[in-house]
This record gives C-alpha cells, sequence and structure tokens, in this order.
C-alpha cells in the first residue's frame, strides 16, 4: 500500500571555497581545505541525486563530517575546541522560512545544518521509496529504518549540538526547539504507519492494531501542539497535515477496536465506537482538502485521492453496517453515549536509531593544524555578509507518487 507523507522542502546554503590565502601556510593544509570543498560539494548534489542510496549518503556524510571535525573539536580530545571553529562563516536557510538565510561564523553551525539535511534526505528517501508501486517486503523495512534514522538524527543533533552553539536559534528556525521536536515525533509517526500496515498485511489482532493506532495517533497530535505557537503563515500547511493524519489514526484506532469489542460481544459499545471512526474520518476528510488548498512549504497533493485514505472509508462504514446487522438480530444492545478509547500498545513502537557523528578525520594532525595560522587572516576577513542576502534555494526533483495497486506495504 503506497503512503503519503509530507514533506518540507531542503535546507539552501551559499558555496564555501574553504579557500584560506594567507592562513594555510603547508600543503597539508591546502589538502585538506580540497578536500573539505569537494566533500561539501558532494553531498550537496546527492541529497537531489534519485540515484543516492542510504549506504552512498552516509559515507558522503562521513568523509565531510570527519575533515569538518578539525575545524570543531581538539585534536588531543580535550574540552577545548579548535583554534579554526570561528574561521569561515557559514549560511543556510530554514525549512519554512523560504530563502533568506541564517549566518553564523560557527563550525558548528555548519555540522548542524547539514546534518539536518542529511536527516531530511532520509525523511525524503522514505517517502518516494512508500510510495513506490508494488513496494517489497525489504524496501518496506527499508522506509521503516530511514525514517527512525531521521529521527535519530534530529535527537543527536537537539540534545549534543545545538546547545553548543554560540547564537542561539532564533524563534521559527529550524534548530529551535519546536520544529526539531516536530520532525523527531513526525518522523517516529511516519515508522509507526508502515508498522501498522504489516500489521494489517499478516493479520494480527485487531486490539494490536487499534493500539497501535491509537499511539501513532498521539505522536501527530503531540507534534502538531509543538508547532501550535508557530506563525501560520509559514505553518499552516505542515500543520494541516500533522492534523489530519491524528483524525485518520484516531479513526483508525476507533475502527479497529470496535472489531475488537465486536469479537468480545459488546456490540452497543462497537457501534459506538464505529460511529466514532465514521466521525474522525470525516474529519481527516475534509482536512485533506484544506491541506490541498493551504499555501506554503510543502507538496501540492489531494491526500483523499490515495488508496490507502479511501480504503479505511470503506472498512469503517463496512465494519459498521456489520455490527449495526448484528445488534438488531442477535445482541439487541444499547449504544453507549460515551465511547472509550484508552489504548496502550506493548509492541511495535517505534524508538530513534542513535546517531553519532564519525570521529575527526586521520588527515587532522598536530603538524597539519599547525600550518593555519591565525595571525596572517586579512583584517576585514571576520566582516558579516549582508543578512537580507538570498541563497539559491535547492532544485528538488518532483517526484509524483505512483499509481497504488491496493497492495499492502510488507
Amino acid at each position: 500500500m503506497t503512503h503519503w507523507f509530507h514533506r518540507n522542502p531542503l535546507k539552501a546554503t551559499a558555496p564555501v571555497s574553504f579557500n584560506y590565502y594567507g592562513v594555510v601556510t603547508g600543503p597539508a593544509a591546502s589538502k585538506i581545505c580540497s578536500d573539505l570543498r569537494s566533500s561539501r560539494t558532494w553531498l550537496l548534489e546527492l541529497f537531489t541525486d534519485l540515484s543516492c542510496n542510504p549506504e552512498t549518503m552516509k559515507n558522503a556524510a562521513d568523509s565531510y563530517f570527519s575533515l569538518l571535525q578539525g575545524f570543531i573539536n581538539s585534536l588531543d580530545e580535550s574540552s577545548q575546541e579548535s583554534k579554526l571553529r570561528y574561521i569561515q562563516n557559514f549560511k543556510w536557510t530554514d525549512t519554512l522560512q523560504g530563502q533568506i538565510p541564517s549566518a553564523q561564523q560557527d563550525a558548528v553551525f555548519e555540522l548542524i545544518s547539514m546534518a539536518f539535511n542529511v536527516a531530511l534526505w532520509y525523511t525524503k528517501y522514505a517517502s518516494r521509496l512508500a510510495g513506490k508501486e508494488n513496494i517489497t517486503e525489504d524496501e518496506a523495512k527499508e522506509v521503516h529504518r530511514s525514517l527512525k534514522i531521521a529521527a535519530g538524527i534530529f535527537k543527536h543533533l537537539k540534545e549534543n549540538h545545538i546547545p553548543k552553539l554560540i547564537t542561539p536559534a532564533e524563534k521559527g528556525r529550524d534548530l529551535e526547539t519546536r520544529l526539531i521536536d516536530a520532525y523527531i515525533i513526525q518522523c517516529q509517526a511516519e515508522a509507526q504507519e508502515v508498522t501498522i500496515a504489516r500489521a494489517i498485511e499478516l493479520k494480527h489482532a485487531p486490539g494490536l492494531i487499534a493500539a497501535l493506532a491509537y499511539e501513532t495517533a498521539t505522536f501527530y497530535r503531540n507534534a502538531d501542539h509543538t508547532l501550535s505557537s508557530l506563525e501560520p503563515a509559514y505553518s499552516a500547511k505542515w500543520r494541516k497535515y500533522l492534523h489530519l493524519k491524528m483524525c485518520f489514526y484516531t479513526a483508525y484506532a476507533y475502527c479497529y477496536h470496535g472489531q475488537t469489542l465486536l469479537a468480545s460481544d459488546k456490540c452497543g459499545e462497537a457501534i459506538r465506537s464505529l460511529q466514532e471512526a465514521e466521525k474522525f474520518y470525516a474529519k481527516a476528510e475534509a482536512l485533506c482538502k484544506e491541506y490541498g488548498e493551504t499555501k506554503g512549504p510543502g507538496p501540492t497533493v489531494k491526500p483523499s485521492g490515495h488508496l490507502f485514505f479511501r480504503k479505511l472509508g470503506s472498512l469503517v462504514k463496512n465494519t459498521l453496517e456489520k455490527c449495526q446487522r448484528e445488534n438488531g438480530f442477535i445482541y439487541f444492545q444499547k449504544i453507549p453515549t460515551d465511547p472509550q478509547l484508552e489504548l496502550k500498545a506493548n509492541y511495535g513502537l517505534v524508538e530513534p536509531v542513535p546517531f553519532t557523528f564519525p570521529p575527526t578525520s586521520a588527515h587532522w594532525t598536530p603538524e597539519t593544524l599547525a600550518m593555519f595560522d591565525l595571525t596572517k587572516r586579512p583584517k576585514d576577513d571576520s566582516a558579516k555578509p549582508k543578512p537580507e542576502e538570498e541563497v539559491k534555494p535547492v532544485k528538488e526533483p518532483d517526484v509524483k507518487p505512483q499509481k497504488d495497486t491496493g497492495c499492502y506495504i510488507s
């Protein structure tokens, strides 16, 4: 079954030459600067290369990050930072804020921003793979793992590197807590969507599916709440997605919970649960339309047209009709006023894959570091760029979901 995931644009960045005329005094230092320039360019190109896979992305990212570590960490592993940490100014746009970049003269800002884009790449790779026709079991596992890797990167940046920035993230920018928390939670929720589809395919107990759907809806609700204080002008579309997915999986939870109740001869409660599923499905359907009409970062699609969405509508309708027939012929039970849905999943819950940056490249030695002479920097070298300067947006390939055959993701 093809899935549909909302994706914000990649971060864009200004070119970095790593040319330090006068400062670099030896061939080993020149070689590191050249390698930094080429590995950064390669990594940026891979973000929009549809043939790139996780192994290639990891190798390219590790290559660049291991070299960049020499600009951040001391070589003797002490608590001291590298003397080169503030030698270069880096500019990056944000996923929601258009093309006006944030700029910091800090290699830690570059490390975080590039890794943020790597995490975004994993989410986009998962989205492309999940939208394929006739997705295989191995591909579904790769979707699941890619989303957990992305969550792990976002989590690692939040806990270990963003606090090290000298200049705190501005409100509404990617590195601010509200946004990075939303990205972490969204990755977990989407990975659990794959788990739910797998559980349905293997005909697991409705109680397990209902509990997983309930937990997934809670993830989406929490992500939406995290963004609730952001400016609607740039967060509205993303929030519509999170809200509609919350309603969608709440409907799923009530639907499968109703099946569990019916199997326990609680037909009246089952009808009430299915009525609630019907209500949340209608809400999700309305939000799908609103999502398509809302301007802002993200794709322009009609999620209500996807089979994964339509299929739930048929399931809710058919299950409710079955419960009503059973109650009319066999049970004659009163339908409760208030539906109950407090479920806890004991299996299948998604946790981020732990992430760490690679160690500093072996090309960095005390002798190489000594070849960078900061006393020879030009006096105007630290002049800050104009904040209104624009960075060219990333030209992302327009990948449209393939025709859905109705096969569940497995």
